[in-house]
């Protein structure tokens, strides 16, 4: 043991007392919807029934009936973007679990001589993958954290496993939405969903990702924040008695099983069968018409890029590229769908719970409350302090709608509205916005489901430390976002 717990430093010992709260109290993802649609359902009853706030549509009163209706209502309304959703995260699921990636996270895994640089590497490895593709940094984040877990047992090293299946999961909790698979600054782009009759009328072109994702100012606050957050989970990493490895929570006899979970030589046993000569089996095995299929799409992503400019890059066309991608690594077209039905035990949580978080944000959004919420925050700030206003009303609305592309929907317009009349950027407040609705995915845990499945623990038992993020991220935000400039780079 690398130190006793007389040696503890005071943050250490705040975390791990966190820890061990929220694992006693916090109920499992589908009940936590569960518990926050009854929660909607009843302040957004009472809130209309004392005329607090008033319906979207303005008319009559609201009562229990009507808010059913929402619910109902709003339970199918974004089946197209569960869809986007669903297939960011099985196309990263595939390319995570090609055998080349889990060589490379086998490498990293035997890097690290003591738990705080274990942590960290698994979190700073989470952050910048996940600036790339968000469903690829959740698998890859998931199987690096049990990669890293087995490598300590093995080599006798104390790192507390819950620790890294939330630096695993950091990525979520804090990068995806600045980066290329951003939900809110992608909807920007598509001219369609932009200027008159549509619901953001008041941007009356399509933003850039020049002036969102790859703006100076998103560049820099990724930076800042990915080096804050390593520190933190630097300073919070249990040692000595307190460190609570893999074996605690996988039996020694089943860290090398196989299957989707994390298993190292899942991929390998799933290789054709050579020794078939059936024509079907050969052309379902084909390398080259795989490769020719995933060459031209590639090659067409890097054509309209190159053609019409970076500004073409929206959720239709980063999933195409991850699809392709996926086909090009595997080539094999029979091997490449069977990763895919393997990718929808992953997917199969988020699939569940989608539409009862659509219902929760259909009740919020056609009872007022949601555009109740962001009018209230943003109508307090100034042209200085309406960043921090905007993160703090898309945190808050996060936790009852984890969707980023559906939360923006919903809070998108007003936020919009508020910045143009303060003169304040477009992509400016987008961002501001993706600030919040990252940050509070460590208290929500909607996108971990598929991190818990491949690491074998609960919910319950690494939120504890996310919560500690969460709240060590706060004093960091405010002051980041009050004085970080956006206007003159």
């Amino acid at each position: 043991m690398s130190q006793s717990g007389a040696e503890d430093s005071t943050i250490e010992r705040f975390g791990y007392r966190l820890s061990g709260i929220v694992e006693r109290w916090m109920p499992s993802p589908f009940l936590f919807a569960i518990l926050l649609t009854y929660l909607v359902f009843g302040t957004g009853l009472i809130l209309n029934q004392t005329g607090t706030i008033e319906p979207a549509a303005g008319n009559g009163t609201v009562g229990p009936v009507e808010m059913i209706e929402f619910w109902f209502n709003g339970f199918w309304g974004f089946l197209g973007f569960s869809m986007q959703m669903v297939v960011i995260l099985m196309t990263g699921f595939v390319l995570a679990y090609h055998p080349a990636a889990n060589k490379l996270l086998a490498r990293l895994a035997r890097l690290p001589k003591t738990p705080h640089q274990a942590v960290v590497l698994v979190a700073g490895f989470s952050m910048v993958v996940a600036w790339i593709h968000w469903g690829f940094s959740l698998i890859l984040g998931a199987i690096f954290a049990r990669e890293m877990g087995r490598a300590a047992h093995e080599r006798g090293i104390d790192v507390h496993y819950p620790l890294l299946c939330v630096a695993g999961y950091m990525g979520l909790g804090l990068t995806w939405h600045w980066g290329w698979s951003g939900s809110a600054p992608l909807l920007l782009t598509d001219e369609t969903e932009v200027g008159d009759g549509t619901a953001f009328a008041v941007v009356s072109d399509p933003v850039p990702v020049t002036e969102t994702i790859l703006h100076p100012y998103t560049i820099t606050l990724t930076i800042l924040s990915i080096l804050f957050a390593i520190t933190v989970l630097y300073l919070i990493t249990p040692s000595g008695e307190r460190a609570r490895g893999i074996t605690e929570y996988i039996p020694a006899n089943e860290l090398y099983e196989t299957g989707t979970d994390g298993g190292q030589g899942t991929l390998e046993a799933n290789e054709p069968d050579t020794g078939k000569t059936v024509p079907a089996e050969r052309i379902n095995n084909s390398r080259v018409l795989g490769g020719l299929l995933a060459g031209a799409g590639v090659a067409y992503i890097f054509w309209i890029l190159l053609t019409e400019g970076i500004e073409v890059w929206d959720l239709n066309t980063i999933n195409f590229a991850f699809l392709m991608a996926g086909i090009l690594v595997w080539t094999n077209p029979s091997t490449y769908r069977e990763k895919f039905g393997e990718a929808a035990s992953a997917a199969a949580g988020i699939i569940l719970l989608f539409p009862f978080f659509a219902g929760i944000q259909g009740m919020m959004a056609d009872s007022g409350l949601a555009s109740a919420i962001a009018e209230l925050i943003i109508g307090l700030s100034t042209v200085q302090t309406f960043p921090i206003f905007t993160w703090l009303a898309a945190a808050i609305l996060n936790l009852f709608v984890p969707s980023g592309g559906g939360q923006w929907i919903v809070m998108g317009p007003s936020i919009l509205e508020a910045a143009d009349q303060l003169g304040i950027e477009f992509g400016h407040a987008t961002m501001a916005f993706a600030v919040g609705e990252a940050h509070t995915n460590l208290l929500n845990p909607f996108w971990a489901i598929p991190l818990l499945a491949i690491t074998r623990i609960r919910a319950r038992e690494m939120f504890g430390y996310a919560a500690v993020m969460l709240l060590a991220l706060f004093p960091f935000l405010t002051i980041v976002l009050y004085l970080l400039p956006y206007s003159v780079f």
